[in-house]
């Protein structure tokens, strides 16, 4: 796996139980103008890319998760003022997350992007103060956690919940059976 996130690393182990963990050395600057599907598809491809280009027999998988508010990207917070910044700016609102996920394997390549709808309850300054102390917002698209207390800030999801999470692991699956990369084989 192309990706040091502990949470795509978590959700992986729901298809393969074993893999190895090599983080892709990629430039992630985007070139020009992308749309946020066509910004994840480029960027999991890029990490995909650089890892199977030093590891040419193995099955690699590369991913990335934007958040997008008004088909504006908002990538990982700087600093707290940035985190707070992209809270104020869902707050209340519903915006997308995007993850683009790119499979490289000498039976096939794939790649593809999933979009999940998450609505935000109005947020004040004192919930946005506190969910910035819990420090969960650092390294996280969009500056929130769904899976941790970022979860009691959503109002509804529509689409993968995993995705959110960073990775649309049912989608993965299919996509890893078409190419005839995964087996069903005793769980460790």
């Amino acid at each position: 796996m192309a990706s040091q996130s502990p949470r795509r690393q978590e959700l992986l182990r729901l298809i393969y139980s074993r893999f190895e963990v090599v983080p892709a050395d990629a430039d992630e600057t985007l070139p020009g103008d992308m749309s946020p599907h066509e910004a994840v598809e480029y960027l999991a491809a890029l990490k995909a890319g650089a890892v199977a280009g030093t590891h040419p027999h193995d099955l690699v998988i590369g991913a990335d998760t934007v958040v997008a508010i008004d088909n504006k990207i908002l990538g990982k917070p700087r600093d707290r003022a940035q985190a707070a910044d992209m809270l104020r700016s869902l707050s209340g609102r519903t915006h997308e997350v995007y993850t683009g996920v790119a499979v490289r394997s000498p039976k096939g390549d794939a790649g593809f992007s999933v979009c999940t709808e998450v609505e935000f309850y109005p947020l004040d300054a004192h919930t946005i103060s506190w969910y910035l102390e819990t420090g969960e917002y650092a390294d996280k698209a969009g500056a929130y956690g769904i899976q941790g207390y970022g979860s009691l800030l959503v109002g509804a999801v529509r689409g993968d919940y995993f995705n959110v999470v960073g990775l649309p692991v049912a989608r993965l699956w299919r996509e890893l059976r078409r190419l005839g990369l995964w087996q069903e084989a005793p769980r460790d």
